[in-house]
Protein backbone atom coordinates (compact mmCIF):
# COMPACT_ATOMS: atom_id res chain seq x y z
CA UNK A 1 0.00 0.00 0.00
CA UNK A 2 1.73 3.62 -1.14
CA UNK A 3 1.10 6.31 1.72
CA UNK A 4 -0.22 9.33 -0.10
CA UNK A 5 1.77 12.28 -1.08
CA UNK A 6 1.99 15.69 1.35
CA UNK A 7 -0.59 18.31 -0.78
CA UNK A 8 1.65 20.93 0.24
CA UNK A 9 4.98 21.67 -0.96
CA UNK A 10 7.89 23.92 0.29
CA UNK A 11 10.97 25.27 -1.55
CA UNK A 12 13.90 26.57 0.56
CA UNK A 13 17.32 28.03 -1.31
CA UNK A 14 19.15 25.44 0.87
CA UNK A 15 18.41 23.01 3.54
CA UNK A 16 19.23 22.40 6.21
CA UNK A 17 20.77 26.27 7.05
CA UNK A 18 22.26 28.01 10.43
CA UNK A 19 21.64 30.73 9.28
CA UNK A 20 18.09 30.84 8.88
CA UNK A 21 16.79 29.25 12.15
CA UNK A 22 13.18 31.26 11.33
CA UNK A 23 12.30 28.90 8.45
CA UNK A 24 13.61 25.95 10.63
CA UNK A 25 11.50 27.00 13.19
CA UNK A 26 7.91 27.68 11.35
CA UNK A 27 8.16 24.67 9.47
CA UNK A 28 8.37 22.44 12.74
CA UNK A 29 5.70 24.94 14.51
CA UNK A 30 3.64 24.65 11.18
CA UNK A 31 3.97 20.70 11.44
CA UNK A 32 2.66 21.08 14.94
CA UNK A 33 -0.50 23.05 13.40
CA UNK A 34 -1.10 20.13 11.43
CA UNK A 35 0.09 20.63 7.88
CA UNK A 36 1.65 17.72 6.42
CA UNK A 37 3.78 19.26 3.37
CA UNK A 38 7.16 18.15 1.90
CA UNK A 39 10.49 20.16 1.19
CA UNK A 40 12.19 21.01 -2.53
CA UNK A 41 15.38 22.63 -1.87
CA UNK A 42 17.31 24.05 -4.99
CA UNK A 43 20.61 23.98 -3.01
CA UNK A 44 22.52 20.91 -1.22
CA UNK A 45 23.52 21.92 2.59
CA UNK A 46 26.97 23.46 3.23
CA UNK A 47 26.99 23.47 6.74
CA UNK A 48 28.60 20.96 9.00
CA UNK A 49 26.29 21.34 12.05
CA UNK A 50 22.32 21.56 12.63
CA UNK A 51 20.53 22.95 14.57
CA UNK A 52 18.61 20.42 16.95
CA UNK A 53 15.20 22.03 15.12
CA UNK A 54 16.31 20.59 12.10
CA UNK A 55 16.32 16.88 13.40
CA UNK A 56 12.42 17.72 14.83
CA UNK A 57 11.18 18.69 11.09
CA UNK A 58 9.40 15.34 9.72
CA UNK A 59 9.00 16.38 6.15
CA UNK A 60 10.59 14.72 3.55
CA UNK A 61 13.65 16.22 1.91
CA UNK A 62 13.83 16.54 -1.72
CA UNK A 63 16.95 18.10 -3.41
CA UNK A 64 16.80 19.72 -7.21
CA UNK A 65 19.90 19.74 -9.16
CA UNK A 66 21.93 22.56 -7.74
CA UNK A 67 23.03 23.65 -11.40
CA UNK A 68 21.47 21.80 -14.40
CA UNK A 69 24.90 20.23 -16.06
CA UNK A 70 24.94 18.76 -12.96
CA UNK A 71 22.46 16.10 -13.38
CA UNK A 72 21.49 16.36 -17.25
CA UNK A 73 19.55 13.54 -17.77
CA UNK A 74 17.69 14.47 -14.82
CA UNK A 75 16.89 17.38 -16.15
CA UNK A 76 16.00 16.71 -19.89
CA UNK A 77 13.36 13.45 -18.60
CA UNK A 78 11.77 16.61 -16.48
CA UNK A 79 11.90 18.99 -19.19
CA UNK A 80 10.07 16.15 -21.33
CA UNK A 81 7.34 15.45 -19.11
CA UNK A 82 6.90 19.80 -18.53
CA UNK A 83 6.34 20.21 -21.65
CA UNK A 84 2.94 17.88 -21.32
CA UNK A 85 1.99 20.01 -18.66
CA UNK A 86 -1.40 22.53 -19.01
CA UNK A 87 0.88 25.42 -18.37
CA UNK A 88 3.88 24.62 -19.50
CA UNK A 89 3.47 26.94 -22.38
CA UNK A 90 2.89 29.73 -20.67
CA UNK A 91 5.13 29.26 -17.98
CA UNK A 92 7.87 29.22 -21.17
CA UNK A 93 6.09 32.14 -22.25
CA UNK A 94 6.54 34.13 -18.68
CA UNK A 95 10.28 32.86 -18.49
CA UNK A 96 11.16 34.26 -22.00
CA UNK A 97 9.48 37.68 -21.23
CA UNK A 98 11.80 37.18 -17.50
CA UNK A 99 14.86 36.09 -19.23
CA UNK A 100 14.90 39.14 -21.54
CA UNK A 101 15.02 41.15 -18.89
CA UNK A 102 17.45 39.51 -16.62
CA UNK A 103 19.45 37.37 -18.94
CA UNK A 104 21.85 35.26 -16.26
CA UNK A 105 22.83 31.78 -16.02
CA UNK A 106 20.33 32.17 -12.49
CA UNK A 107 17.47 32.81 -14.56
CA UNK A 108 17.85 29.74 -17.05
CA UNK A 109 18.95 27.03 -13.94
CA UNK A 110 15.53 28.93 -12.38
CA UNK A 111 13.56 27.11 -15.32
CA UNK A 112 15.78 24.03 -15.18
CA UNK A 113 14.62 23.37 -11.84
CA UNK A 114 11.00 24.59 -11.80
CA UNK A 115 10.66 22.01 -14.77
CA UNK A 116 12.22 19.06 -12.48
CA UNK A 117 9.75 20.35 -9.58
CA UNK A 118 6.85 20.39 -11.85
CA UNK A 119 7.63 16.94 -13.04
CA UNK A 120 8.56 15.67 -9.59
CA UNK A 121 5.75 16.99 -7.31
CA UNK A 122 3.28 14.15 -6.40
CA UNK A 123 0.27 14.52 -8.05
CA UNK A 124 -0.79 15.24 -4.32
CA UNK A 125 0.08 18.34 -4.53
CA UNK A 126 -2.54 20.95 -4.00
CA UNK A 127 -0.29 24.64 -3.73
CA UNK A 128 3.83 25.21 -3.31
CA UNK A 129 4.95 27.69 -0.49
CA UNK A 130 8.32 29.81 -0.61
CA UNK A 131 10.79 30.93 1.80
CA UNK A 132 12.35 34.05 0.20
CA UNK A 133 10.86 36.31 -2.85
CA UNK A 134 13.65 35.56 -5.56
CA UNK A 135 15.04 32.98 -6.43
CA UNK A 136 13.30 29.96 -4.61
CA UNK A 137 9.54 32.11 -5.53
CA UNK A 138 10.74 32.37 -9.13
CA UNK A 139 11.30 28.66 -9.28
CA UNK A 140 7.58 27.96 -7.73
CA UNK A 141 6.23 30.28 -9.24
CA UNK A 142 7.39 28.80 -13.19
CA UNK A 143 6.42 24.90 -11.79
CA UNK A 144 2.94 26.01 -10.02
CA UNK A 145 1.71 27.58 -13.77
CA UNK A 146 2.99 24.47 -15.42
CA UNK A 147 0.91 22.58 -12.88
CA UNK A 148 -1.65 24.66 -12.58
CA UNK A 149 -1.46 25.53 -8.94
CA UNK A 150 -1.75 28.26 -6.69
CA UNK A 151 1.40 29.39 -5.13
CA UNK A 152 2.87 31.83 -2.18
CA UNK A 153 5.30 32.81 -0.56
CA UNK A 154 7.19 34.27 2.64
CA UNK A 155 9.57 37.49 1.81
CA UNK A 156 12.46 38.31 4.38
CA UNK A 157 15.06 40.66 3.83
CA UNK A 158 17.25 40.70 1.01
CA UNK A 159 14.65 39.37 -1.64
CA UNK A 160 12.57 42.40 -0.95
CA UNK A 161 15.19 44.59 -1.35
CA UNK A 162 17.48 43.68 -3.86
CA UNK A 163 14.88 42.46 -6.67
CA UNK A 164 13.88 44.60 -9.37
CA UNK A 165 10.82 46.01 -8.98
CA UNK A 166 9.46 44.83 -12.39
CA UNK A 167 9.95 41.18 -10.89
CA UNK A 168 8.02 42.28 -7.51
CA UNK A 169 5.30 43.38 -9.09
CA UNK A 170 4.43 40.56 -11.08
CA UNK A 171 4.79 37.85 -8.43
CA UNK A 172 2.79 40.10 -6.54
CA UNK A 173 0.27 40.35 -9.05
CA UNK A 174 -3.34 39.21 -8.91
CA UNK A 175 -3.88 38.79 -12.34
CA UNK A 176 -0.30 37.79 -13.82
CA UNK A 177 0.31 34.28 -12.04
CA UNK A 178 1.32 36.02 -8.86
CA UNK A 179 0.91 34.68 -5.66
CA UNK A 180 -1.88 33.91 -3.83
CA UNK A 181 -1.01 35.35 -1.09
CA UNK A 182 2.09 36.57 0.49
CA UNK A 183 3.98 37.20 3.76
CA UNK A 184 6.70 38.98 5.42
CA UNK A 185 8.33 39.35 8.55
CA UNK A 186 8.56 43.15 9.45
CA UNK A 187 6.39 46.00 9.17
CA UNK A 188 9.20 47.77 7.44
CA UNK A 189 8.91 45.23 4.53
CA UNK A 190 4.93 44.65 4.76
CA UNK A 191 4.52 47.98 3.90
CA UNK A 192 6.67 48.24 0.79
CA UNK A 193 5.29 45.39 -0.94
CA UNK A 194 1.66 46.49 -0.02
CA UNK A 195 3.03 49.80 -1.58
CA UNK A 196 3.72 47.55 -5.00
CA UNK A 197 0.58 44.68 -5.06
CA UNK A 198 -2.17 45.32 -6.53
CA UNK A 199 -4.38 43.73 -3.73
CA UNK A 200 -2.71 45.00 -1.23
CA UNK A 201 -4.89 43.11 1.41
CA UNK A 202 -2.55 39.59 0.18
CA UNK A 203 0.28 40.81 1.91
CA UNK A 204 0.45 40.04 5.43
CA UNK A 205 2.81 41.36 8.39
CA UNK A 206 4.11 37.53 9.88
CA UNK A 207 6.38 38.46 12.66
CA UNK A 208 8.99 34.87 13.21
CA UNK A 209 8.79 35.78 17.04
CA UNK A 210 10.43 33.68 19.35
CA UNK A 211 9.23 29.90 20.33
CA UNK A 212 10.33 30.35 24.17
CA UNK A 213 9.23 26.81 25.23
CA UNK A 214 12.86 25.98 23.04
CA UNK A 215 15.02 28.15 25.19
CA UNK A 216 16.43 28.19 28.72
CA UNK A 217 15.39 31.00 31.18
CA UNK A 218 17.20 33.62 31.22
CA UNK A 219 20.17 32.97 33.73
CA UNK A 220 20.38 34.75 36.93
CA UNK A 221 22.72 37.84 35.95
CA UNK A 222 25.27 39.86 38.55
CA UNK A 223 25.28 43.52 37.99
CA UNK A 224 28.72 43.85 36.20
CA UNK A 225 30.63 46.70 37.46
CA UNK A 226 31.66 49.98 35.39
CA UNK A 227 35.40 48.77 35.71
CA UNK A 228 35.31 45.14 35.30
CA UNK A 229 35.89 43.54 32.01
CA UNK A 230 33.05 43.56 29.39
CA UNK A 231 32.20 40.53 26.62
CA UNK A 232 30.62 41.84 23.93
CA UNK A 233 29.22 39.09 21.29
CA UNK A 234 27.71 39.10 18.26
CA UNK A 235 26.23 36.13 15.93
CA UNK A 236 25.72 36.40 12.43
CA UNK A 237 27.14 35.75 9.20
CA UNK A 238 30.56 37.59 7.68
CA UNK A 239 28.82 40.03 4.81
CA UNK A 240 28.76 43.57 3.99
CA UNK A 241 25.07 44.31 5.64
CA UNK A 242 25.91 43.07 9.12
CA UNK A 243 28.57 46.01 10.03
CA UNK A 244 31.59 44.08 11.24
CA UNK A 245 33.66 45.93 9.52
CA UNK A 246 33.11 48.85 11.02
CA UNK A 247 32.43 47.48 14.76
CA UNK A 248 35.69 46.49 14.52
CA UNK A 249 37.05 50.09 13.29
CA UNK A 250 34.81 51.37 16.33
CA UNK A 251 36.10 49.34 18.70
CA UNK A 252 40.20 49.54 17.50
CA UNK A 253 38.74 53.65 18.83
CA UNK A 254 38.18 52.41 22.42
CA UNK A 255 40.05 53.91 25.05
CA UNK A 256 43.31 51.33 25.96
CA UNK A 257 42.10 51.55 29.79
CA UNK A 258 38.92 49.29 28.81
CA UNK A 259 39.00 45.85 29.59
CA UNK A 260 37.03 44.33 26.62
CA UNK A 261 36.34 41.23 24.41
CA UNK A 262 34.93 40.52 21.69
CA UNK A 263 33.36 37.12 20.37
CA UNK A 264 32.00 36.31 16.85
CA UNK A 265 29.72 33.46 15.80
CA UNK A 266 29.39 32.91 12.23
CA UNK A 267 30.34 32.05 9.00
CA UNK A 268 31.09 34.03 6.18
CA UNK A 269 33.02 35.46 2.89
CA UNK A 270 34.47 38.36 4.34
CA UNK A 271 36.50 36.22 7.46
CA UNK A 272 39.93 36.74 5.98
CA UNK A 273 39.10 40.58 5.32
CA UNK A 274 38.44 41.41 8.77
CA UNK A 275 40.15 39.52 10.77
CA UNK A 276 43.35 41.40 8.73
CA UNK A 277 41.67 44.68 9.82
CA UNK A 278 41.59 43.86 13.45
CA UNK A 279 44.95 42.52 12.90
CA UNK A 280 46.10 45.80 11.10
CA UNK A 281 43.90 47.76 14.45
CA UNK A 282 45.93 46.06 17.24
CA UNK A 283 42.99 44.43 18.36
CA UNK A 284 43.35 40.84 17.05
CA UNK A 285 44.06 39.89 20.11
CA UNK A 286 41.07 40.86 22.33
CA UNK A 287 38.59 38.74 19.28
CA UNK A 288 37.44 35.02 19.04
CA UNK A 289 36.28 34.17 15.76
CA UNK A 290 33.80 30.99 16.62
CA UNK A 291 32.52 30.25 13.29
CA UNK A 292 29.47 28.60 12.60
CA UNK A 293 27.98 27.56 15.91
CA UNK A 294 24.72 25.26 16.44
CA UNK A 295 21.95 27.23 18.30
CA UNK A 296 22.80 25.34 21.89
CA UNK A 297 26.69 26.48 21.31
CA UNK A 298 25.10 30.12 20.38
CA UNK A 299 22.91 30.32 23.43
CA UNK A 300 25.52 29.30 25.98
CA UNK A 301 27.50 31.93 24.46
CA UNK A 302 24.86 34.40 25.37
CA UNK A 303 24.28 33.81 28.65
CA UNK A 304 28.15 34.12 29.38
CA UNK A 305 28.07 37.82 27.74
CA UNK A 306 27.68 40.70 28.99
CA UNK A 307 26.37 42.78 25.59
CA UNK A 308 25.47 41.54 21.79
CA UNK A 309 25.90 44.01 19.37
CA UNK A 310 24.92 43.79 15.85
CA UNK A 311 26.04 46.75 13.68
CA UNK A 312 23.41 46.12 10.86
CA UNK A 313 23.90 48.73 7.43
CA UNK A 314 22.35 48.95 4.04
CA UNK A 315 25.17 47.16 1.76
CA UNK A 316 26.03 49.26 -1.63
CA UNK A 317 23.76 46.38 -3.83
CA UNK A 318 20.73 47.68 -1.33
CA UNK A 319 20.18 44.40 1.00
CA UNK A 320 19.89 45.17 4.34
CA UNK A 321 18.32 42.78 7.33
CA UNK A 322 14.92 42.60 8.49
CA UNK A 323 14.14 41.93 12.04
CA UNK A 324 17.24 39.49 12.93
CA UNK A 325 15.85 36.71 15.14
CA UNK A 326 18.90 36.57 16.97
CA UNK A 327 17.83 39.95 18.21
CA UNK A 328 15.31 38.31 19.95
CA UNK A 329 17.25 35.58 21.26
CA UNK A 330 19.45 37.52 22.82
CA UNK A 331 16.59 39.14 24.72
CA UNK A 332 15.40 35.60 25.60
CA UNK A 333 18.46 35.60 28.02
CA UNK A 334 18.59 38.86 29.39
CA UNK A 335 21.53 39.75 27.51
CA UNK A 336 21.33 43.83 26.69
CA UNK A 337 21.25 44.94 23.24
CA UNK A 338 23.52 47.38 21.04
CA UNK A 339 22.09 47.70 17.43
CA UNK A 340 21.64 50.24 14.47
CA UNK A 341 17.69 51.80 13.76
CA UNK A 342 17.85 49.68 10.07
CA UNK A 343 15.43 48.72 8.65
CA UNK A 344 12.99 46.67 11.17
CA UNK A 345 15.05 46.66 14.29
CA UNK A 346 12.99 49.54 15.35
CA UNK A 347 10.21 47.51 15.51
CA UNK A 348 11.90 45.55 18.55
CA UNK A 349 14.31 47.71 20.23
CA UNK A 350 13.38 51.63 20.93
CA UNK A 351 16.17 53.16 21.28
CA UNK A 352 16.75 53.70 25.57
CA UNK A 353 14.01 51.25 26.02
CA UNK A 354 14.93 47.78 24.95
CA UNK A 355 18.41 48.34 23.93
CA UNK A 356 20.78 50.79 22.40
CA UNK A 357 20.31 51.83 18.69
CA UNK A 358 23.41 53.72 17.29
CA UNK A 359 24.60 54.73 13.75
CA UNK A 360 26.90 52.69 12.02
CA UNK A 361 29.64 54.93 11.82
CA UNK A 362 32.75 53.67 13.68
CA UNK A 363 32.22 56.88 15.91
CA UNK A 364 29.38 56.55 16.99
CA UNK A 365 29.48 52.85 17.42
CA UNK A 366 32.47 53.15 19.62
CA UNK A 367 30.69 56.20 21.96
CA UNK A 368 27.78 53.61 22.22
CA UNK A 369 30.06 50.72 23.05
CA UNK A 370 32.04 53.10 25.67
CA UNK A 371 28.24 54.12 26.81
CA UNK A 372 27.63 50.64 27.56
CA UNK A 373 30.82 49.38 29.40
CA UNK A 374 29.74 52.02 31.78
CA UNK A 375 26.42 51.95 32.66
CA UNK A 376 25.74 48.18 33.35
CA UNK A 377 22.46 49.16 35.63
CA UNK A 378 20.81 50.92 32.67
CA UNK A 379 21.84 47.99 30.22
CA UNK A 380 20.00 45.46 32.76
CA UNK A 381 17.01 47.74 32.77
CA UNK A 382 17.22 48.14 28.93
CA UNK A 383 17.54 44.43 29.06
CA UNK A 384 14.33 43.08 31.25
CA UNK A 385 12.27 45.35 28.84
CA UNK A 386 13.26 43.91 25.70
CA UNK A 387 12.86 40.27 27.56
CA UNK A 388 9.44 41.85 28.82
CA UNK A 389 8.58 43.23 25.22
CA UNK A 390 9.53 39.74 23.93
CA UNK A 391 7.07 37.72 25.53
CA UNK A 392 4.21 39.93 25.23
CA UNK A 393 4.25 40.98 21.72
CA UNK A 394 6.98 38.79 19.79
CA UNK A 395 5.49 35.12 21.07
CA UNK A 396 5.47 33.04 17.63
CA UNK A 397 1.69 31.41 17.83
CA UNK A 398 -0.01 34.48 16.53
CA UNK A 399 2.02 34.51 13.28
CA UNK A 400 1.50 31.03 13.15
CA UNK A 401 -1.93 30.92 12.91
CA UNK A 402 -2.54 33.30 10.41
CA UNK A 403 -0.02 31.63 8.12
CA UNK A 404 -1.84 28.45 8.80
CA UNK A 405 -5.28 29.75 7.65
CA UNK A 406 -3.90 31.46 4.60
CA UNK A 407 -2.05 28.04 3.79
CA UNK A 408 -5.12 25.81 4.59
CA UNK A 409 -7.62 28.45 2.38
CA UNK A 410 -5.04 28.08 -0.89
CA UNK A 411 -4.69 24.56 -0.44
CA UNK A 412 -9.23 24.48 -0.46
CA UNK A 413 -8.99 27.23 -2.98
CA UNK A 414 -10.49 29.62 -1.19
Amino acid sequence: MTLARPPLAVVVKGWPRLSETFIAQELVALEGAGHAFEIWSLRHPTDIKRHPLHAQLQARVNYLPEYLHDEPERVWRARTMAQHLPGYAEAYRIWRADLRRDLTPNRIRRFGQACVLAAEMPAEVLGLYAHFLHTPSSVARYAAIMRGLPWSFSAHAKDIWTSPDWELKEKLSATHHGAAFGATCTGFGAKHLQQMADTPDRIDLVYHGLDLSRFPAPPERSLRQPQDPIQFMSVGRLVEKKGFDRLIAAMALLPPGLDWHWTHIGGGGLGELLQGMAEDAGIANRITWRGACDQPEVIEAMRRSDLFVLPSRVAADGDRDGLPNVLMEAASQSLPILSTPVSAIPEFITQGTHGLLSEDRPEALAETLLYAARHPQRLAEMAGAALARLRTDFGMDPGIAQLSRRLRAMLQGS
